[in-house]
């Protein structure tokens, strides 16, 4: 394994365990710290893409989704106030959304990647975002796919409230989703610049 796919690989173990970690505090009414640190999977993502090709990209998501294994894992074994830490309908919903996100993202990129600098990026991590956000709190937190885990009581995600406090009446868990996805997009766009210099940091390195 040569150092920058190491270095990927290490990135997104640590991303992945910050932010299954970090998911579980909370701010203000509808995130959690996870939910600033996970997008920066994308910005992992991106970057072997763009320095080492798709081939070294998936190696790096595979590294990140067993780590998110291992993780969930030793969360249905904690057992907090109000049952274990992550039930397995979570558990499973994070692992299948990480790898279509992430895989989505790849695919995505390769294709835009002869473009403009920013363009592959910023198109992958939006639509790899958006498949990741539907997938998880769907799979996690809908009603209607209660059959995945009928032991799992996801009533208080469901409990109806205005969206963000403020628009139409819906289930909870789609205020948590948009909000969420919301952290998503500006990431997305906050990692333009840090892409872009590692980038050319390396190329530089590498033409020396």
């Amino acid at each position: 394994m040569n150092r920058t796919l190491l270095a990927g690989t290490v990135a997104m173990a640590i991303v992945v365990l910050a932010s299954n970690i970090l998911v579980q505090f909370l701010v203000g009414d509808w995130l959690t710290w996870g939910a600033f640190t996970y997008p920066f999977a994308f910005l992992v993502t991106d970057l072997m893409n763009r320095l080492q090709g798709p081939a070294a990209a998936r190696r790096v998501v595979y590294a990140g989704f067993v780590t998110g294994l291992v993780c969930s894992v030793i969360g249905t074994q904690i057992v907090g106030e109000f049952g274990p830490l992550v039930s397995p309908r979570v558990a499973a919903a994070s692992l299948t959304a990480f790898l279509l996100g992430q895989l989505l993202d790849i695919t995505v990129f390769n294709r835009l990647r002869r473009g403009v600098w920013w363009r592959a990026p910023l198109v992958s991590s939006v639509l790899g975002s958006a498949v990741d956000t539907l997938a998880f709190f769907t799979m996690a937190f809908s009603a209607s796919l209660a059959f995945l885990a009928p032991g799992v009581d996801v009533a208080w995600a469901n409990e109806p409230v205005a969206m963000l406090g403020r628009g139409p009446v819906l289930p909870l868990w789609i205020s948590l989703a948009v909000a969420d996805f919301g952290v998503k997009l500006a990431i997305a766009v906050f990692a333009l610049a840090p892409f872009r210099a590692l980038v050319w940091q390396y190329r530089a390195g590498a033409a020396k």
